[in-house]
């Protein structure tokens, strides 16, 4: 089970690749491309079909349909790799930096890929798919990371992580929180490049469809993180006897969570929307990514299970 494990997180690069590139040619169109090809070719009937409009319409498309296709390849290919993995471990399969990574980049496929068919199916805006040309990257570049530095090797749980139970519900919470909150990050980032109401782009989704996403991603995020957090207080009474000790990851979390509460708070209660809002969005993610990286890595602590 553990090489069919390593097998379909491999295979998940790869479709993670091939996402980024189908997003980001959608986005970017393929003009550049036919211009070269008009350069080497000549001005042959090929090349001249694909550079009228109707046909560069269709390859945009259908290059951000092949992101769609790899980006559910690689949620599929993650969940085989992590039940294979909780079959040869026989706990859940995030006790570490690599399995919590490869947990992280399924999380933040699967809110991706959910949102954009509830916003950008068929009938309703192919446009709003070109948050995968962040999203995806995002969940590419964990992937990479884990492969080139986290070990893959199964090792024995330490003491403290030996409650198969709360393991599997705390972190979980946790991954499904971040996975969400990943949402909102690609949606600011696209809202902060649209140059909010002024839709600079007419090839990105509309600023109001990006707040949309961000907030509701947010109302998703918001209480699994606290969730998440209220489960790690009961765990960490049970493992070392207090709910709360100001540890530098409860910490960390603690002011994240903060972050995406001001967000709510500013926005429900004083309709704090558009740029602001995008810039505290961006911000909350930079605080999921120094809680989750910094804080594990260099900072030490109770929480430090790297395994680095």
């Amino acid at each position: 089970m553990e090489a069919l494990s390593d097998a379909t997180f491999w295979l998940a690069i790869v479709a993670c690749g091939v996402a980024s590139v189908g997003y980001w040619a959608q986005i970017v169109g393929v003009r550049p491309v036919l211009r070269r090809l008009s350069t080497e070719l000549g001005d042959g009937p090929l090349v001249a079909s694909l550079e009228n409009d109707d046909g560069r319409a269709a390859w945009t498309e259908n290059a951000g349909r092949l992101g769609t296709l790899a980006a559910w390849a690689a949620l599929l290919m993650l969940t085989i790799s992590m039940i294979a993995r909780w079959q040869a471990v026989d706990y859940a399969p995030w006790s570490n930096m690599y399995e919590f990574t490869v947990a992280f980049a399924a999380g933040v496929i699967a809110f991706y890929v959910v949102f954009e068919r509830a916003y950008g199916g068929e009938t309703v805006d192919r446009s709003a798919a070109m948050v995968g040309a962040v999203m995806l990257p995002v969940a590419l570049s964990m992937l990479a990371v884990s492969a080139a530095f986290f070990p893959s090797d199964v090792r024995p749980l330490v003491p403290a992580l030996q409650n198969g139970d709360l393991l599997a519900i705390h972190v979980a919470a946790m991954v499904v929180s971040y996975g969400a909150l990943s949402v909102s990050f690609g949606a600011a980032v696209l809202y902060l490049v649209q140059g909010g109401g002024r839709n600079r782009f007419a090839r990105l989704p509309k600023a109001a469809t990006l707040d949309d996403w961000a907030y509701k991603s947010v109302m998703l995020g918001f209480p699994l993180l606290a969730a998440g957090i209220a489960l790690g207080a009961y765990w960490a009474n049970s493992a070392w006897g207090r709910y709360w000790g100001w540890d530098p990851k409860e910490t960390s979390a603690l002011v994240t969570w903060l972050i995406y509460g001001v967000y709510l708070h500013m926005r429900g209660l004083r309709g704090w929307s558009g740029t602001r809002s995008a810039v505290t969005l961006v911000a909350g993610f930079g605080a999921v990514i120094f809680t989750y990286f910094i804080v594990n890595l260099w900072v030490s602590g109770l929480h430090s299970y790297a395994g680095v």
